[in-house]
């Protein structure tokens, strides 16, 4: 009998292990669905929400990162294109079954020398209990969540002040505001990212 309920035990566990899988373009219907949603009440830029020119750009070049593990952009201090590495994975609450979608995805963007957290998400109805910390431990413990320096929120994010209070469990301070978002370093991030930060940070705040 004890070892039957040691059984049970030991299964239960294992089906509340949170369980990240790489992203692929066959999550993209997925993504666009919970980035609209969350565009829609101002967790993300609310022109995702729409079918806009740049939603429509926005979601192509989510589709090549999906597709190729990268995207292409221009360096705005030398003018050059560069690929750049957008390594990305698709989150359940506990053990997946093959009836059951992702809930959640990361999305992460390459800086010299580690990464930003670019995207992050949850289903509304997944929202409280635990699952947005669950979701955060299993993205920082990828290798790039390890070596992720930066994130930025929407300041009008309903859910800004919950999200600042949890980056601070992971070392994260709050390097400053511009405009529409709300910076963060990483303690342990190389002091040239931290430095790059605070000037954009402070050159665009004395510019508004």
């Amino acid at each position: 009998m004890e070892t039957h309920g040691s059984l049970i035990r030991a299964l239960s566990f294992l089906r509340s292990i949170p369980v990240l899988t790489p992203a692929h373009v066959g999550h993209l219907a997925l993504l666009r669905t919970l980035i609209r949603e969350a565009a829609a009440e101002g967790s993300f830029d609310r022109g995702l929400a729409a079918d806009t020119p740049a939603a429509v750009e926005f979601f192509a070049r989510l589709k090549r990162a999906l597709v190729c593990g990268y995207f292409v952009e221009e360096d705005p201090k030398t003018g050059r294109v560069e690929s750049v590495a957008v390594p990305g994975y698709v989150f359940w609450p506990d053990v997946r079954n093959g009836s059951m979608l992702p809930v959640g995805f990361g999305l992460f963007r390459a800086l010299e020398g580690g990464y930003e957290l670019w995207l992050a998400g949850l289903e509304f109805g997944r929202r409280g209990g635990g699952h947005g910390r669950a979701l955060l431990d299993a993205l920082f413990d990828t290798p790039p969540g390890k070596k992720t320096w930066v994130v930025r929120i929407p300041r009008g994010s309903r859910y800004g002040t919950i999200v600042q209070h949890l980056l601070k469990s992971y070392g994260f301070d709050h390097a400053g505001d511009t405009v529409q978002l709300r910076w963060f370093v990483r303690q342990s991030a190389p002091t040239s990212i931290a430095a790059s930060v605070r000037n954009a940070v402070g050159t665009q705040a004395s510019m508004n």
